[in-house]
């Protein structure tokens, strides 16, 4: 679960228990071919209590959110999105 220096920065909300935060993180890299950054919520009150029934949520840079399920065309387009907005 790493970053590229160059690229689009999505940052993956989930918890370590959460099996579809694991398919979706797989997902991204393989459809994709992006790392992205893991956010566990569990550690954040805050994050637990925004994300917590949501998970696995992909967050751009931007801002821009994108709630499971999703697939590779979906997280293409957010990477486009997240970068024109």
């Amino acid at each position: 679960m790493g970053e590229h220096d160059s690229g689009p920065h999505l940052v993956l909300y989930g918890t370590s228990a959460c099996h579809l935060c694991e398919q979706a993180e797989r997902l991204i890299e393989r459809e994709v071919g992006l790392p992205v950054e893991w956010i566990e919520i569990v550690d954040d009150a805050l994050l637990l209590e925004r994300y917590g029934i949501r998970i696995p949520v992909l967050r751009a840079e931007s801002g821009v959110e994108l709630d499971w399920p999703f697939d590779g065309a979906a997280v293409r387009r957010l990477i486009i999105e997240g970068h024109s907005a």
